[in-house]
C-alpha cells in the first residue's frame, strides 16, 4: 500500500530525507526534476515547444531545474517567471543561476494578456507547491487563469497550482491534463470535485526517506498490485469444495432476476466451494438454467424474498442485489440481521431497507461488507458539503457501525473498522453500467465464505472487480463494456495477480 500523508508530513519526509541520508536539499530537487523529466520523455515528443511557467518558491525552482534538462535533452523551452509576493527560495536562486541564459525567460508582475503562453504545445506548471496555504490570489490568480485558457497539454509538477493537498481547494487553479506527483500521491488527486484539476496523475519516486515513510502513522492509503498479491492464499492439492465455504446469496425479485444470476456468476467465479441461492418461486427456473453451478432454495412467495431459511448455517451471506423493498422483505430482512452473527455482504435493496429503516443498522453483524454508491451512502449516512467532508464521514460511519463500508465509485474507498480507508487503483469509468454492483457483491460473497477476513476481501474484490473492468475494455472498449463481462474477465484478473 502507498501511504497518503498529509502535507505537513510530506514536508517533514523531505527534511528528514535530507538530515538522514543525508543529502544537500538542492540535489534532492534535481533528483526531483530528473525523475520527472525521465517520465516527461516517454511522453512528449521532442519537437514539441515547452512552455514552463515558475513561481519563485521550491515548486519554481522544479521548473527551473526541469527546464534545464528538458533544454540539454534536446526540446525547445522557455520559461516565465511569475513575480508575486512570494519570496525567492535559496533553491529557486540556485537553479536560476544555473540556467545561465541558455534558456530564453520571461518575467510576470503585473496583469497579462490571456494570450501570454500561445505557441507552447506542452506548458508545465511550476507556479505553487503543496506547501499552499491559501487560496491563489493576485497575479498567482492571474497567470493560473492565463494558463487554463491555453490549448496547449497542461502538465503540473507534484500537484497543480491552487489545489491543496488535503483540504477543500477554492479560487483559481490550474485545469492540469497530466499531475506527476513526487514519491507519493496526495489525497485531493481521488475525489470527483478535483479530477477537472488533476487530471490523469502518476507517481514517480524521488528516493525520499522509506525509514520515515514507515514509521510515520496516517489513516488513508492507496492499494497497489503488490499490496493485493500479499492477499491472495493458494489452493492446496488436496482441499475440496468444503475448504472454500458455503455461501448464501439472497436475492432477485420480480422483474429483477438478472441482478441474482450476476451476483451468483461471479461468487463462483470468485472461488467459493459452494453456493445456494435464495430466490422467490418466480426465480426458481430462471437461475437453476443461469447458474446450474449454484442450488437454489425458493421463498414461500411468488414474487419477492418473505421468509428466511430456518438454518442460517453458511459460511458467508450476500444480500441485496433486485430484492426488492417491500413491507414483507423488510420483516424477513430484519430476521436475517438478528439470527446471522457472522459478517455479510449489504447491498442495493438491502441497503435501501436499511435507510428506510435505520434502527436495523444497530443489527447489522459486525465486520460485515456494506457496499454503497454515493446516493445510497447519502441516505444511509447523511449529506455532505465537499468530499473531504464525505472523506471523514465515511470513516466515523465504518467505525461506529464496526463494519467495512466499500463507498463505489473512481478509486472506491474501502473504510475498515479502525478508521483506516484504503482507496483503489483499478476500474474504469466503462463500468459505469447496470449490474456492475451485482458483481462485486457475488466476488465479496465467495471471498468471505471462503475465510479471508472481512478488511480482506474487500479489499481483494474491490481490486479483482476493477481490473477485470480494466482488462475487459482493453478487449471491448469502454463503451461496449457490460456488467457481465466483469465475470468472463474475472479469471484473467486472478491469473494477472497470481503470474504476473
Amino acid at each position: 500500500m502507498l501511504k497518503i500523508l498529509s502535507s505537513k508530513q510530506i514536508r517533514e519526509l523531505d527534511q528528514f530525507t535530507i538530515e538522514h541520508e543525508p543529502v544537500a536539499p538542492i540535489d534532492l530537487m534535481e533528483r526531483a526534476c530528473l525523475a520527472f523529466v525521465q517520465w516527461f520523455v516517454q511522453q512528449v515528443r521532442q519537437e514539441k515547444k515547452i512552455g514552463v511557467v515558475c513561481g519563485t518558491g521550491n515548486n519554481g525552482g522544479d521548473g527551473l531545474g526541469i527546464a534545464r534538462l528538458l533544454t540539454e535533452r534536446g526540446y525547445s523551452v522557455k520559461v516565465w517567471i511569475v513575480r508575486g509576493e512570494m519570496s525567492e527560495t535559496e533553491n529557486f536562486r540556485t537553479n536560476l543561476k544555473q540556467l545561465n541564459g541558455k534558456i530564453e525567460r520571461f518575467e510576470i508582475s503585473k496583469p497579462t494578456d490571456r494570450g501570454l503562453f500561445n505557441g507552447c504545445h506542452v506548458l508545465v506548471d511550476a507556479v505553487l507547491g503543496s506547501g499552499l496555504s491559501r487560496k491563489a490570489e493576485g497575479i498567482y490568480a492571474q497567470v493560473i487563469s492565463c494558463i487554463n485558457q491555453t490549448d496547449a497539454l497542461r502538465i503540473a509538477i507534484d500537484i497543480p497550482s491552487g489545489l491543496f493537498a488535503d483540504i477543500k481547494s477554492e479560487g483559481e487553479i490550474v485545469r492540469a491534463h497530466q499531475t506527476v506527483s513526487f514519491q507519493l500521491p496526495k489525497l485531493s488527486f481521488l475525489f470527483p470535485e478535483n479530477h477537472p484539476y488533476v487530471g490523469q496523475w502518476q507517481v514517480v519516486d524521488i528516493g525520499l526517506s522509506q525509514k520515515f515513510i514507515g514509521e510515520t502513522c496516517v489513516h488513508n492509503f492507496f492499494v497497489t498490485s503488490e499490496s493485493i498479491r500479499k492477499i491472495i492464499r493458494s489452493r492446496e492439492k488436496f482441499s475440496h469444495k468444503g475448504n472454500y465455504g458455503h455461501a448464501l446469496l439472497i436475492s432477485g425479485s420480480h422483474g429483477k432476476m438478472g441482478a441474482c444470476a450476476l451476483a451468483a456468476k461471479a461468487s463462483l467465479r470468485a472461488g467459493v466451494g459452494l453456493l445456494t441461492v435464495l430466490v422467490p418461486k418466480c426465480g426458481y427456473t430462471i437461475v437453476q438454467t443461469a447458474v446450474p453451478e449454484a442450488m437454489a432454495l425458493v421463498d414461500v412467495s411468488e414474487n419477492y424474498f418473505t421468509a428466511v431459511p430456518e438454518d442460517l448455517v453458511y459460511t458467508s451471506i450476500g444480500i441485496g442485489p433486485g430484492l426488492g423493498t417491500t413491507s414483507e422483505t423488510i420483516n424477513a430482512f430484519s430476521k436475517v440481521l438478528r439470527q446471522y452473527n457472522k459478517p455479510m455482504v449489504i447491498d442495493a435493496d438491502a441497503l435501501n431497507l436499511l435507510s428506510l429503516n435505520k434502527e436495523l443498522i444497530h443489527h447489522i453483524p459486525q465486520n460485515s461488507i456494506l457496499t454503497p454508491h454515493p446516493k445510497e451512502f447519502e441516505r444511509l449516512a447523511g449529506s455532505w458539503p465537499d468530499d473531504f467532508a464525505r472523506l471523514e464521514l465515511l470513516r466515523n460511519f465504518a467505525v461506529n457501525i464496526k463494519s467495512v463500508v466499500v463507498l463505489k465509485g473512481a478509486n472506491t474507498s474501502i473504510a475498515l473498522p479502525d478508521g483506516k480507508i484504503y482507496f483503489n487503483s483499478t476500474g474504469n469509468p466503462g463500468m459505469a453500467t447496470g449490474g456492475s454492483g451485482d458483481v462485486l457483491t457475488g466476488i465479496l460473497t465467495g471471498l468471505l465464505a471462503q475465510g479471508y477476513s472481512s478488511a480482506e476481501a474487500a479489499l481483494l474484490g474491490v481490486y479483482l472487480h476493477g481490473l477485470a473492468g480494466d482488462l475487459a475494455a482493453l478487449d471491448k472498449g469502454m463503451e461496449s463494456l457490460i456488467s457481465g463481462d466483469l465475470i468472463d474477465y474475472l479469471p484473467a484478473a486472478f491469473r494477472k495477480l497470481n503470474y504476473s
